[in-house]
């Protein structure tokens, strides 16, 4: 089941419906082999976003996506959640021109790959193209 919290203040910024980020994100879990898993979304500002940056990863200032891995003892079916700031995802999509829907999946696809045990590397990227298509698909 995919969860979705979304900030009031920057809700507007998603580029699709929560259905369709619902559909994406699930079609993207079956995509890297979690089918059924329990995701949780959060939707946030830039200053939220570096408040969890700071508070968990000891880094300063905002990034665009964190994952949180499932701290539940022998839970498979949590995977655990995500934060990704809707201020960092319109100002990339404006510094490099990115195509926002595209943008918002791929940040999710890489978020998920990490919640899902994976790091940075050829498996990794490989593996977010898969899921960025199969949530492009279901959208």
């Amino acid at each position: 089941m995919i969860t979705i919290k979304k900030s009031q203040s920057v809700d507007w910024l998603l580029p699709f419906s929560r259905t369709e980020l619902t559909r994406g994100m699930n079609a993207m879990l079956s995509a890297i082999g979690h089918e059924g898993k329990d995701v949780e979304i959060n939707l946030v500002d830039d200053a939220t976003i570096a408040d969890l940056n700071a508070s968990f990863l000891q880094c300063d200032g905002p990034t665009n996506i964190l994952s949180f891995p499932s701290t539940e003892d022998g839970s498979t079916h949590n995977i655990g959640w995500l934060a990704l700031s809707m201020d960092t995802l319109e100002r990339e999509c404006l510094l490099y021109g990115q195509d926002r829907i595209e943008h918002a999946l791929r940040l999710i696809a890489h978020g998920m790959l990490h919640l899902a045990g994976y790091d940075h590397g050829d498996e990794m990227f490989a593996l977010t193209d898969v899921a960025v298509d199969a949530g492009f698909a279901s959208i």
